[in-house]
Order: structure tokens, then sequence, then C-alpha cells
């Protein structure tokens, strides 16, 4: 494993890892030469030790950096770097279809017809460039999420199939083409015959065949029918069915010759789901890394039998009990001829490649003979050989009755006659009428839909078999949930079976939840098993945040764990006002104008030097503001000029500088204080020469005062008022401006 920040030929920075194959690592990088982000693809070391593999490998990765398509990850360029062989691949952001299929469960008919022609168009593609994929399956196919489909890895298994070990086949077995699982040659067609095992998957859910181990699996293919995709799905057209038995005919030449073929027929489809279009098909797999078989299981599957679990080191998955399959995932025995073939080495029984080629290049042999499975002849004459011997037995203990060779009669019992118009017939007693009835293994239906459970019953020959429906949380309605015979029991078809079919979750009834509270609907709903989800809507007469309905309404029977929505009210609808403009009405015209569009008014108040008082200044939301009626608008009113007005506080005194008091005697005072046209008395009376200095501290200052200066004016005169002001100094007065309002 690379760590996050390593370098790979000084060019691609490792970011972090998206994945991991059975091959190869895949890590999302930083090109630093074309400044992009990259995919990488990094071989695990037990295939980059492999020199043979790695040559292959370069060689076809080299050849797939050649592909360009939109359904095809480009290939940038292949590289090694201290050991570590790598492919830089283009960075698509999405899922596998593998896990879009298990998201979903299944794909509509519509959905997987688009994406079978989008995979289609990219494998054309490369087989127009002589590029065999060889392991096309949806692990290897990429949903982008523009919605584009993208095929990835070409080229990989090629160069595994090329390497030393020629016996091996490469690919996930449940998408594998029977001549591969042979080990056989494969070319263009063997790509046609995975994707529609892959389409088979798209549109079931599952693949067709599924067995206790790779080789079990690989016969299927070679030799099994599959179970057609309708039986599980009816909505499925019967044309696309077709398409589906085509390309997976087990002989090559029966398949489409070409992906171009394939697809011209999809669109055929896809315009016309009733057109009649092609022929033949059986069953799902958790998500399948690339595997290689060992040359023991190519033996095994060349010579039809199956893998000795005890012999391989590969453990075989455990087989699920009969509760716990899920639906739409039904299982299959291995084969059902497997138990009739001895564990020897007959060389008559195996499949060599040139048997395989003798098969694709003699026409002359009959078509019939072609169709019939060489296992399946071997079974019938066996079966035919048993028949005679058996009758011939028969007839030989009758005879030895009717002679008198077995005295007492066979196995004790004792021969009798009974007159019948004068002949007498011999009647053994117990020789035939006590012959075990024949038993035939019952089969596993469980997990197939109820047609196709029936379908399966009447091919085993059982005849007295009923369908019980049953309730159940997991298993989808019309699928089977168990059967009253396990799988294997040997029984006489006419033994009494009971196969249960689900009917569904169990019903409930919707409960009333309209006018409650979104949260207290919300838990009647989930208490009574049921999911919810929520709309809004606007309603006159249902309070907000209360429901004003659910669908489906309340008393309706519906499944447990079903969706309810209900509706949710955003109280009365709130329509929309264009706000007006306000800007230099009067306050009493603003208020009006608000007042007719539904809309509040909030006044505030300030001072203006350019807006005439009571006029608007300001609107907050501006004009043509699109709003919800009620809503409120803040607009500012002028109070015209601000006024500043002063407070003055005087301070200071007069001193005498040459006044004789004691000839003149005292001297009358006068001090005032004069503001623009305005004076103010600030100290009136007489004083004699004990008053001076005479101070003016405390007197008491004005206040209003529209302005912030002014000038003292002081008078002083003797007793018979001769002015002798000029005799005092006047200079110690001061006032003191204090701003009281404005600015």
């Amino acid at each position: 494993m690379l760590n996050p920040g390593t370098m790979l030929s000084g060019r691609y920075e490792i970011i972090e890892m998206v994945g991991s194959g059975g091959m190869s690592e895949v890590y999302k990088a930083k090109c630093h030469v074309l400044n992009r982000f990259v995919a990488i693809k990094v071989l695990k070391p037990e295939f980059s030790s492999d020199v043979n593999f790695v040559t292959k490998f370069r060689i076809e990765a080299q050849s797939a950096a050649g592909l360009s398509h939109p359904n095809i990850v480009n290939v940038y360029d292949v590289g090694e770097d201290n050991g570590v062989y790598y492919i830089v691949m283009e960075l698509v952001e999405g899922i596998t279809l593998k896990e879009y299929i298990q998201k979903h469960g299944r794909i509509e008919p519509k959905e997987a017809i688009d994406f079978a022609i989008q995979i289609a168009q990219g494998v054309q593609a490369a087989h127009e460039h002589h590029t065999i994929h060889r392991d096309i399956k949806p692990q290897n196919i990429i949903l982008a999420n523009n919605g584009t489909l993208k095929v990835t890895d070409f080229g990989i298994a090629k160069a595994a199939s090329s390497s030393t070990t020629t016996t091996n086949a490469m690919g996930s077995v449940h998408y594998i083409s029977p001549e591969q699982a042979r080990g056989g040659f494969s070319d263009e067609r063997s790509d046609i015959y995975s994707l529609g095992i892959t389409l088979y998957e798209m549109l079931t859910g599952h693949v067709p065949f599924e067995g206790e181990n790779n080789v079990a699996i690989a016969l299927m293919h070679i030799q099994s029918e599959m179970v057609s995709p309708r039986e599980y799905y009816p909505d499925i057209p019967t044309s696309l069915e077709k398409i589906i038995r085509k390309c997976t005919q087990k002989k090559p030449e029966r398949r489409y010759l070409t992906a171009n073929a394939l697809i011209a027929d999809l669109y055929r489809v896809k315009e016309n789901p009733n057109i009649d279009c092609i022929v033949v098909p059986k069953q799902t797999v958790p998500s399948s890394p690339t595997i290689e078989m060992t040359k023991q299981e190519m033996e095994m599957i060349k010579t039809g039998r199956q893998v000795d679990a005890a012999a391989t080191q590969e453990v075989p998955p455990a087989r699920p009990k009969t509760s716990e399959i899920q639906v739409n995932r039904p299982v299959m025995k291995p084969s059902q001829f497997d138990d009739l073939f001895p564990d020897d080495d007959d060389p008559e029984d195996e499949v060599s490649e040139n048997d395989i080629g003798d098969d694709y290049q003699n026409d002359d042999e009959p078509e019939h003979d072609e169709d019939l499975d060489p296992r399946l002849k071997k079974i019938i004459t066996v079966a035919s050989v048993a028949i005679a011997v058996v009758l011939a037995i028969l007839a030989l203990v009758v005879i030895g009755n009717i002679a008198g060779w077995f005295p007492g009669g066979l196995f004790g019992g004792k021969a009798t006659t009974e007159k019948t118009t004068g002949s007498d017939v011999l009647a053994p007693t117990d020789a035939l009428s006590t012959t075990e009835q024949e038993t035939i293994p019952m089969v596993n239906v469980v997990g197939l839909y109820k047609t196709a459970a029936e379908e399966q019953m009447k091919k085993n020959g059982f005849t007295n078999y009923t369908f019980k429906e049953q309730t159940d949380a997991t298993v989808e309605k019309g699928y089977v949930i168990s059967q009253s015979v396990d799988d294997g029991t040997a029984i006489t078809k006419d033994t009494a079976i009971t196969i249960v079919i689900s009917s569904g979750k169990e019903m409930t009834s919707v409960p009333n939840v309209v006018n409650y509270e979104d949260s207290q609907a919300t838990t009647l709903l989930e208490e009574a098993g049921l999911k919810v989800t929520h709309g809004y809507a606007y309603d006159d007469n249902v309070e907000k945040d209360h429901v004003i309905s659910s669908d489906p309404v309340a008393g309706t029977e519906v499944e447990e764990g079903s969706t309810v929505k209900i509706i949710i009210s955003n109280g009365k609808e709130q329509k929309k006002v264009v706000v007006p403009n306000l800007e230099g009405m009067s306050e009493a015209d603003a208020a009006e104008k608000l007042t007719e569009l539904n809309l509040v008014g909030a006044p505030t108040y300030e001072y203006s030097d350019t807006v005439k008082e009571g006029q608007v200044i300001s609107q907050d939301p501006v004009v043509n503001t699109e709003v919800d009626e009620q809503s409120t608008v803040s607009y500012v009113v002028s109070k015209g000029q601000e006024k500043v007005t002063y407070s003055v506080a005087f301070s200071g005194s007069l001193t005498n500088t040459e006044f004789d008091f004691d000839t003149f005697g005292k001297v009358n005072v006068s001090i005032s204080y004069t503001i623009g046209r305005e004076s103010y008395s600030v100290y009136s009376g007489s004083a004699g020469a004990g008053d001076f200095p005479l101070s003016i501290d405390g007197v008491q200052g004005l206040t209003g005062i529209e302005t912030n200066s002014g000038t003292f004016t002081v008078t002083i005169t003797d007793s018979e008022g001769i002015d002798v002001t000029s005799s005092f100094n006047t200079g110690g007065l001061s006032a003191t401006f204090t701003q009281e309002s404005g600015e």
C-alpha cells in the first residue's frame, strides 16, 4: 500500500486510496506536470514479481491507452518506479454499476436499456481496435456523476490470461463465458456474453447462476439453462428477454457477432418494447473480484465434475438458512446432475481445447446433437438400461409366481387366486403391492417469485403443493418465504407441500393527525410503524406549524414502514408588496401610504440642515423592494435645523488702583454682560474701600444663550455721579460658556 504523499516517477503524488481489487489497488493522485487529478492503478506485489505477467501487462495497458471513447475510462500513462508498476487513468467521480444495482435492488427496463447501450458502445469501440476486455462485469463499469457509464480495466484480463498459466480462466466466474470457463479460445463474443449476464443482473438484481464454489458456477455457464428474468419481474419486455437469451447462447456463433448488432436491437426495443426481436435462458452475488482458477479447478471443469472442497484450498461460502435467503436472490444447487457422475478420470469424459475447437468447427452434425449435452445423453442411456433391468426383474417375478418357482411367494408372501368369470388369475399379495413408491428430492424455491416457484415445482413433478400467504417485514410481496419440506429431502411426488408466500408487511391504519402540531403528528405516525416526510403550504384556516392534510389520508390501510407525507401549514399566505417612495413626504402622508399597502410604518426623528422639518429624510427598505404584507418599513423624519444653546458663568474681580475712598466716599458699581443685542446685569450696588477687590465669583450665570461670545461693560461712579471707572482695574473679569444642546 502506498502512503499519501508518495511520488511516482517524480510526477504523480498519491493522495488517497479509493479502492482495491484482486490484482491491484487504485489511488487518487495529482499529476504535477499537467496539474490535474488522475486515478492510478498499482499492481499488487504478487503480480509485479511475475516478469512474464508484467511484460504482457505493459503491452496490453499500452494498447488500452490507444482507446478513446466517452464510454471508456481513458488510460493516460503506464509506468514503473522502483518495482511499482502502475497505470495512470482518467479520474471518474461516481460509483460502480454494481454499487448502483445494490443500492436500487434492480434497474427499471428503460434505464437498463440505456445503460446497456452505453456499455456496448464502449465495448464496440474497443473491439474495433482489436482489444477484448474478457472481464465485463458491473464492478468494472463506473457510473459517473453526470450519468455516463464508462468501462474500465481494458487489457488487464488479457494480460493475465496470456501469462504463463495459460489454463487459467480470468474474470469473475459469475459473468464468465462458457468458452472462458473451459479455458479455451475467447474473442469479442465472450464480451457480449458477459454483457448479457450484466444486463440480466441489472434487470433482476442478481446474476443467473450461483453455486457453492467457482467450478459449480462455471459448469452452470457451460451446461445449465437460465431462469427467465420475466419469471422474477413480469414487467421486463419479452423482446428484452430475447436479447439477453441471444447474448448468452452457449455457442459463440449463436450470439450477436458484434456489439453494434446488439446496440441496434437495443435501440429497437427502446423505441418499441413490443417488437419481436430474437432468442434462449437462470440467477445474486456479492461484489466479485477478478479471480484466477487453479489448474485443479480447470481440470474439474473440463471433466465436468464438481470440486472436492477438501482437496482445494478455497473454502466455499456457507449456504444460508432457508429463513435467511433474501428476496430476489434465489440460490441454485451447483448442478442437478452432479451426483450422477462418478469421480473418475474416464478419458471419454474430458473436454480438451481440441474438443472445443471441434465443437465450433463441426457443422455437419445434426442440430439437435449439438444442442444435447453429452452428459445428458449418458444419463438417458443409463436410465434406459436401468428401466429395462427393472422391467425384466418384474417379469421374472410374475412368471416365477405363476410357475411356482417361489414357494410361499416372493419375499415370504403367499400366492392367492380369485375366481373371475371362470378363470383363475394369480395376484401376488406382497411382491408388487408393497413396492415402495418412487421418491424425488425436494427442490429449493425459497426466494423465487410465486409464478417461478410454481413452474419449478411442476418441472420437478410435484403434484400436491399449496401456496399460503403470510405477512413478512423483510420479504417482498409475492416471493417465497419458506417451504414445509427442506431442500433435498426425498419425498414422493404427491407428498403434501406448503409453500409460504409473502403478502408483504403487516398492514396498519394511517392515524388522523390533521391540526396536530408537527412534532406530535410525526410521533403518532412513527408509533404506528410509518415513515414520515413533510411538505409545506399556506393555509388561512390552519395554524402555522400544524398539519393541514396527510397522504395517504387518515384511515387508509397501508403496509408497516410505508411513507406518509404530511402537509404543514405556513400560516396565512403572505402577499408581496412593493415598498413606495416615502422620501420628501410629510410624516402624515407617509404613514397613510404605508397603511394603504398593508405595511407597518416605524418613524424616527433627526435634525437636518437640508430637509424641512416634518418631511421624510430616508427609508428602509429602499423604494421598489418587494416585501411581505405586514412587513415593517422604517423611515426618518426631519426635525429641521438643530438649535444650539449655551450657558455662561462669570468670574473674576475689580481692583482699586488710585481712587481715594477717604476723600470721596463710596462708589456705585454697575457690571453688565452684553451678548448680541441683549445686556445682562452681572452686579449693581455701592461699594466702599473694604469691598475691593470686588469679586463676581458665584454670581448666577445665564442659560439658553444662542451664542457663545459676549462683552463685559463696567461703570463706576462716585457719590456725585462722576465716572471714576478709570481709577479701577476691570481686566480681571471673565465669562465661561458651556454648550447645553446640539452639536
